[in-house]
């Protein structure tokens, strides 16, 4: 692909990296070339927010994460959420990528959930991106087309590997969904998934090519897309996980791959089709 004024910036997930102090995160994060961080956080946590705080002296792109509400009583759902998103939004990242809503809410449930989170959004000043995840609201790309057409201006980080999970499939059937959805992305999960699960044991291995080419086709289209519309930047983030994400060999619990080197594949493998 050409080169364009869109600056593709890649972004690392803190989560698989919980175990490291925030200084020697960050230091990792920069050996690897990536051009910030995504962080994920549900109460405060100090090593976290040091991690950002070294991630914002340095120059790197600040993300924050809300994954954690779950509650089924809608008064509760809601007060939650908006305490978290507040709490990741006193960060001022570039935005707040949100696990927002309930697929076993309804439709008017479910717009009553991401009214509310734009509120705050609008309030706050920082911007949000609704994850599209197993579980949630959008988490099947119906679903998700669904939401944009009852509310037009909402940001989506598309995570396919969820839906191609969801659906049982590469998706080869749902070029409408998809062609509908990409217009409202924001931001991207490069993860790679497969019929029956979120996440191929590495992309690299051979027998996972169909997969990364359903995958890579629309992450095509949309990088296509920003280039363009002429968007400043876009945020890609290889977000494979540790265990359970990562298979692990049988009583031993190992696991089979690295995550760290999957997603710095992932990054490279990217950067250099994206000419980034």
């Amino acid at each position: 692909m050409s080169e364009s004024s869109t600056k593709l910036l890649f972004i690392c997930p803190r989560w698989g990296s919980e175990a490291l102090e925030a200084e020697a995160f960050i230091d990792k994060v920069q050996e690897a070339g990536y051009d910030g961080v995504e962080i994920a956080m549900n109460a405060p946590d100090a090593v976290a927010e040091a991690s950002i705080a070294i991630a914002k002296e340095r120059g790197l792109t600040v993300i924050t994460q809300h994954w954690d509400v779950f509650d089924r009583d809608m008064d509760t759902h809601l007060s939650t959420l908006e305490e978290r998103l507040r709490m990741l939004m006193s960060f001022e990242p570039r935005f707040v990528n949100s696990h927002t809503g309930r697929n076993l809410f309804t439709l008017e449930e479910n717009l009553k959930v991401f009214d509310m989170a734009e509120s705050v959004a609008a309030d706050t000043g920082i911007p949000l991106v609704h994850e599209t995840h197993r579980g949630r609201a959008t988490h099947a790309p119906w679903r998700s087309a669904e939401m944009i057409s009852a509310r037009p201006k909402l940001q989506l980080a598309m995570d396919m590997s969820h839906w191609c999970n969801v659906c049982e499939s590469l998706l080869a059937d749902q070029d409408d969904f998809m062609e509908q959805i990409l217009p409202n992305v924001g931001h991207v999960h490069a993860r790679v998934g497969w019929a029956h699960g979120p996440q191929v044991s590495d992309p690299r291995a051979p027998e996972w090519a169909d997969a990364v080419n359903a995958h890579l086709r629309w992450w095509d289209k949309l990088v296509e897309q920003k280039r363009a519309a002429g968007v400043e930047s876009f945020t890609i983030c290889p977000e494979f996980g540790p265990v359970p994400y990562l298979p692990v060999l049988p009583y031993t619990a190992q696991p089979i791959a690295d995550q760290w080197d999957i997603n710095r594949y992932m990054m490279n493998m990217l950067r250099k089709r994206y000419n980034a």
